[in-house]
């Protein structure tokens, strides 16, 4: 028999943690409970989770420290909890690499979705990026498996979005996308905030990429959307 998806929940309001606890054993998941900041990411960095439920206001050390530091090491989904529905911390933790977020309170069938969401994507990677797969533009190269790009051979450090747009736009090199297929692939199919924020991403690939190295990469398709092409 498989072992169960394993959940580790970072909340410190011990209702809250508790209850989702509950709902998420009943639907087959194994959980855990971490509610002090500094212990969770010893733990997660340690451990061998499927997934992370990372509160931002904890004790010890914040959500988005504990984001910032995981994803220096490992590329676990992570979906956000926030009791705040502020723009400036949902930005902020999907730059630091959060795969997700939700906003206190919230519906379980809702939170159930956005994480079987992150599982399904976290597997396609698995399935579709096997050890030596490279993706190239010009002389841009992505690899991956590794989590690695370079330019001019030189190594281009991006957020968990940054990325996975880059290697969505590679993978449908040469074809123009829409910024609704983008929302929808990179940002995923329940995605409600504005569609600017493509055209926001779009710009922080091209200071780290196209401004960079002096090379254009990136195009835009006036009306349309983006495409990279040799």
């Amino acid at each position: 028999m498989a072992e169960p998806t394993r959940i580790f929940i970072v909340e410190d309001e011990r209702r809250i943690a508790r209850f989702l606890q509950i709902e998420l054993e009943h639907e087959g998941y194994a959980t855990e409970t971490e509610d002090n900041g500094e212990r969770a990411l010893e733990r997660i960095v340690q451990g061998t989770y499927d997934l992370v439920l990372l509160d931002i206001m904890l004790p010890g050390m914040d959500g988005l420290e504990i984001c910032r530091r995981v994803r220096e090491v490992s590329n676990v989904p992570i979906i956000m909890l926030t009791a705040r529905d502020e723009v400036e911390d949902k930005v902020k933790g999907l730059d630091l690499g959060a795969d997700d977020y939700m906003t206190k309170p919230f519906a379980i069938q809702e939170l159930l979705a956005r994480i079987r969401n992150a599982l399904r994507k976290q597997r396609a990677v698995a399935e579709n990026s096997p050890e030596g797969e490279k993706l190239t533009v010009k002389d841009l190269v992505m690899f991956p498996s590794r989590y690695e790009v370079t330019v001019q051979g030189q190594d281009v450090q991006l957020t968990k979005k940054e990325y996975s747009l880059l290697e969505y736009m590679l993978r449908n090199k040469r074809t123009v996308l829409t910024r609704d297929q983008i929302l929808q692939e990179v940002w995923g199919y329940d995605y409600t905030g504005d569609t600017n924020v493509v055209d926001v991403y779009i710009r922080y690939l091209r200071a780290k990429i196209d401004d960079r190295f002096q090379q254009k990469y990136i195009y835009t398709v006036r009306g349309v959307g983006y495409v990279v092409k040799d």
